[in-house]
């Protein structure tokens, strides 16, 4: 988290940090924040304030997105359209829409990730109610084409979610332009405070909410809301996209001297996501004859943080969904490493990471 994020929540975890549902003075200080935090997210986002729904994080985001449309359209139609490669959160969040009766079409992609349009236009149905698809991958950073994708659903008479958690900072997320209906954040993924998230839904559609009780966030989802995390949100989201575009030019610049490096120092590495648009700080690649989870021991060693994948999964170190999903062959597939650049990334690391990775692989391969 940045500081000036936690600068910014600090108050409001003591002396300011009370119920933003509270109609005392303490209380409407509390709400008059948490205004100004909806505010600035719905400006960032090109939407507006009643749009924005506060979450407590991506997935439920996601969940919300999903269920809530689908619940709320079930007498209109019960198909939904998604992809193969979308995160947990919307994979999971289908499968109990499947237990509920809901048709589900997961379109696969291509060795490089992608996502075909023409299949895409190809799977929506008379029934379709809901398209959901993720803006740029959580593990191997290819990008879908969002707004061409949310015209065709336009078009058809569907909804169209996406999840955009990895975008802020690197991608463009104006609502306006990429004509979604519904799109998720997280706090956590643009330097803000984790558990924290927020949904934008167009104006005009009804959500059946996941979460209920009070009438907060506009009776779309109960709870007392978390100040300090939505304040520390809106904060962040306001400090990743100062500068966003030449920021995100200078990370993919470092990606691509690293890439090269470690295309050049192991042989048979295999960048996965190669030729197509791919976020700028997300490195994934795959070492033939290497056990992923050994080489991560080996690196955490050497003080270097990388995971085999999306960090959400990790602890079972086994292949993930998406790594199945391009089709890599089994003597890559257990190889997989997911290196990500940031902030704290500069070109002393680059480099230490392009000569230390070859060399441990070297070693494990002469074992």
């Amino acid at each position: 988290m940045r500081p000036e994020v936690l600068e910014a929540m600090l108050p409001y975890f003591g002396e300011r940090g009370y119920n933003a549902s509270s109609i005392h003075a303490e209380g409407r200080a509390a709400r008059a924040a948490l205004d100004d935090a909806r505010d600035t997210v719905a400006r960032l986002l090109g939407a507006k304030r009643k749009e924005i729904v506060f979450t407590a994080g991506g997935s439920e985001a996601d969940a919300t997105a999903l269920a809530g449309v689908a619940r709320r359209n079930a007498g209109r139609g019960r198909h939904i359209v998604s992809t193969v490669i979308e995160h947990h959160a919307v994979l999971h969040a289908l499968g109990a829409l499947r237990d509920e009766g809901f048709e589900i079409t997961l379109l696969p992609v291509s060795a490089r990730g992608e996502v075909s349009p023409a299949a895409f236009a190809a799977a929506l149905r008379p029934d379709t109610i809901l398209a959901s698809v993720m803006y740029a991958n959580n593990e191997i950073g290819t990008v879908a084409p969002i707004a061409e994708l949310a015209a065709v659903a336009r078009e058809r008479g569907v909804l169209f979610h996406t999840d955009a958690v990895q975008a802020p900072g690197y991608l463009p997320i104006g609502v306006g332009p990429l004509g979604v209906d519904l799109l998720s954040i997280s706090a956590h993924k643009f330097y803000g405070p984790k558990g924290v998230g927020a949904l934008y839904v167009r104006d005009g559609i009804a959500l059946e909410p996941l979460i209920r009780g009070g009438s907060q966030e506009f009776g779309r989802r109960a709870g007392t809301e978390n100040v300090p995390g939505i304040v520390g949100m809106a904060r962040a989201l306001e400090l990743v996209l100062t500068g966003w575009e030449a920021r995100a030019a200078e990370t993919a610049l470092l990606r691509d001297r690293l890439e090269a490096a470690l295309v050049a120092g192991i042989a048979g590495l295999v960048v996965n996501g190669a030729g197509a648009p791919r976020l700028a700080n997300n490195l994934s690649i795959a070492i033939p004859g290497i056990d992923s989870e050994q080489l991560l021991v080996r690196l955490d060693l050497e003080g270097v943080a990388v995971s085999a994948g999306s960090a959400c999964a990790s602890g079972a170190m086994e292949i993930s969904h998406i790594v199945e999903a391009i089709g890599l062959p089994p003597s890559l597939a257990g190889g997989v490493l997911r290196l990500s650049l940031g902030r704290a990334t500069d070109e002393r690391a680059v480099a230490r990471v392009a000569e230390l990775l070859p060399r441990l692989v070297a070693e494990m391969l002469a074992i």
